[in-house]
């Protein structure tokens, strides 16, 4: 009876533990992924999308949250047909995962979101048109969520340190792949989200590996948390092999009063010491060489141990502030105004810590300056 109602792919998705509309994400389809990468790279997800809410709600200064809509298993030319006209995208390798390529996507005005809050906007005041500076901005801001996806992964890798390498990014308007390297019906791992950003709506934020890469990238977290595991199973002491018999029963006795201390509200924390046998356990004082005067009196406080370290000496002339529209409508010939006044005393800076003040002179054919003025102590520590 079960054999007219179901067909036999779907006896198979039952009896393996899947069900049946794949296992990959919400609505996709597991391309051939096995229960371990697909929770590898769920949990991946998590942490581009928790990266992005991050540093947007950094940006601007406001709450951002982060939902991931589903993970699934397309064609590079399934996704462009359904992409939204003229995406952001953008692109990097990951340095020390064997340059993996990774692709995020982004629409028009969530790139001018993103860039008009790395220049210090609201993201309200939009363009029309994404200049090259906007772009810019935008290829900026997702380097950061790339760079702090990166710094969570490599904990899931053990400590591998990831760098974003062969960073680009184009707003696409002709005929585009995620990948060009990767033909056009080749497969992808897509993750949509969506970052709801207060006072500013939601924006879609798409994370795209190849998929035969995001394989590699989940059995190599894998096999990195087996081997954890592995390591952190304790070995079996002599004891326990010579007699098998009485450590059940030792523990047997251990564990009833383990729970009872749990049972009440403010009673004191549990005690293993019936568990393990402290006899067997050397524990005495850390021992310290102590810190005399003698072990310091060779250094004192000699400036010939630091005269021979190179520093950089500046001479500032003065300062001022500009906007950046300011800046893009500079020519040659343009005036720039300073906070100084003529004839005042110019600074010099070592290190940019404002040490002396001094006139401008000529020795030679090259500027010099003249020091009239050394900067007390005090004067120094307000300079930082």
């Amino acid at each position: 009876m079960i054999d007219e109602l179901l067909s036999q792919d779907e006896i198979n998705a039952l009896l393996s533990g899947g069900g049946f509309g794949g296992g990959a994400g919400n609505d996709g389809s597991s391309g051939d992924m096995t229960a371990e990468q697909q929770h590898v790279l769920n949990d991946i997800a998590n942490l581009f999308s928790s990266s992005a809410a991050s540093v947007f709600g950094m940006l601007a200064g406001k709450e951002v949250t982060a939902d991931i809509q589903k993970t699934e298993t397309v064609s590079q030319e399934e996704l462009v047909s359904a992409t939204e006209a003229e995406p952001f995208a953008f692109r990097v390798l990951a340095g020390g995962l064997n340059n993996a390529p990774i692709t995020m996507l982004v629409t028009k005005k969530g790139a001018l979101t993103l860039a008009d809050l790395m220049m210090g906007g609201e993201g309200k005041d939009l363009p029309e048109e994404a200049s090259e500076l906007y772009l810019n901005a935008a290829q900026e801001g997702l380097s950061q969520v790339v760079g702090a996806a990166f710094t969570s992964m490599s904990s899931l890798l053990g400590g591998k340190r990831l760098m974003p390498e062969n960073v680009s990014s184009a707003l696409e308007t002709e005929e585009w792949l995620p990948f060009s390297s990767l033909e056009a019906a080749g497969s992808l791992w897509r993750v949509s989200a969506s970052l709801e950003m207060e006072g500013l709506g939601s924006f879609p934020l798409e994370i795209l590996f190849p998929l035969e890469v995001a394989k590699k990238i989940a059995d190599e977290v894998h096999a990195v948390v087996a081997g954890k595991k592995e390591k952190e199973q304790p070995a079996p002491s002599a004891q326990s092999q010579q007699q098998p018999k009485q450590a059940p029963q030792q523990q047997s006795q251990a564990i009833p009063q383990q729970q009872q201390s749990f049972g009440g509200g403010g009673e004191p924390a549990p005690s293993f010491g019936n568990v393990y046998d402290q006899s067997s356990v050397d524990v005495r004082p850390a021992e310290f060489v102590p810190l005399t005067q003698k072990t310091l009196s060779g250094f004192g406080s000699k400036i010939d141990l630091v005269a021979d370290i190179p520093v950089r000496v500046t001479v500032e002339l003065g300062r001022t502030r500009k906007n950046i529209a300011d800046i893009l409508n500079m020519t040659p010939g343009s005036v720039i105004e300073l906070d100084k006044m003529a004839g005042e005393p110019v600074d010099v800076l070592v290190n940019s810590k404002l040490i002396a003040k001094g006139e401008v002179v000529v020795i030679d054919e090259n500027f010099g300056v003249r020091i009239t003025e050394i900067v007390s102590s005090a004067g120094r520590v307000h300079s930082l």
